[in-house]
C-alpha cells in the first residue's frame, strides 16, 4: 500500500474500467489497510489546494461514519449499500485523482512503519477517530476556510494509518488541530461579526424611528 498513487493512477488513469466508478470497486485496491484508503480517498478532492466542488458534506458524512466505527474498535469498516453501490462518473475522480498523485508521491518518499502503537493501539485509534470526526463536522460547514485545512488533516492522517507510520499520522493530527483553530477562530469570527452588524442596524432602525 506504500505506493497508492500507482494503484490509483492505473486504476483510474491508465485501465479505467467503466465510464462510472463505485466505492465498492475501489475498495478492491485497499487491501487489508482499509479505513485509511478511505480516509485518504475521501478526504482528496477537499485538501487539494484548489478544491474539488460538491464533495465536502457528502464525504464528510461518510468519513464521520467511518471514524465512529474507527472509534469503538472495529477492525473493518461498514457502510450502507447505497454508499458503496452509488455511482460517480469516472472522469470525475480522474480529475482529482490526478491532481493529488503528486502529493501521495510526496508522502510516500517518507513513509515507512514507525510509531506504530500510534495507528495499531486502542488509544491511538481512538485519538485519530476522535480528530477525523471533529474535521469531518468542520468539512462540512457551508463557510469559506472550513474545508481545506480540515481535509489536509484528514488525508495525511489517513495515509500514516495506510503504513502504521504513526510519525505521519501524527504530523495529521497536528494539521487537524490546526484546522480546528482556524475552524473556531472563523465561526467566532463571524459570531461577533454578525452581533456587531446587528447591533449596528438595531441603533440605525432606533434612530430612523426617532427612538
Amino acid at each position: 500500500m506504500a505506493q497508492l498513487s500507482q494503484d490509483l493512477h492505473q486504476f483510474f488513469i491508465e485501465e479505467p474500467s467503466a465510464e462510472q466508478v463505485t466505492l465498492a470497486s475501489v475498495l478492491e485496491l485497499a487491501g487489508e489497510r482499509t479505513f485509511g484508503f478511505l480516509f485518504v480517498l475521501l478526504a482528496l478532492p477537499s485538501a487539494l489546494p484548489i478544491p474539488a466542488a460538491g464533495y465536502s458534506v457528502p464525504f464528510g458524512i461518510v468519513m464521520l461514519l467511518l471514524a465512529a466505527q474507527l472509534i469503538v474498535g472495529a477492525k473493518t469498516p461498514w457502510l450502507p449499500s447505497r454508499i458503496m453501490h452509488h455511482p460517480i462518473a469516472i472522469k470525475r475522480v480522474q480529475g482529482f485523482v490526478k491532481s493529488g498523485i503528486p502529493w501521495m508521491q510526496k508522502i510516500e518518499r517518507v513513509s515507512k512503519p514507525r510509531l506504530t502503537p500510534v495507528c495499531t493501539s486502542r488509544v491511538g485509534q481512538v485519538f485519530i477517530g476522535l480528530a477525523i470526526t471533529l474535521m469531518s463536522v468542520s468539512m462540512m460547514i457551508p463557510i469559506p476556510g472550513t474545508n481545506t485545512l480540515p481535509a489536509m488533516g484528514i488525508f495525511v492522517t489517513g495515509f500514516g494509518l495506510l503504513d502504521d507510520d504513526g510519525a505521519i499520522s501524527l504530523a495529521g493530527m497536528l494539521l487537524c488541530l490546526c484546522g480546528a483553530t482556524l475552524t473556531l477562530s472563523i465561526l467566532y469570527a463571524l459570531s461577533v461579526g454578525g452581533s456587531s452588524l446587528y447591533d449596528w442596524l438595531r441603533v440605525g432602525f432606533k434612530s430612523l424611528m426617532g427612538k
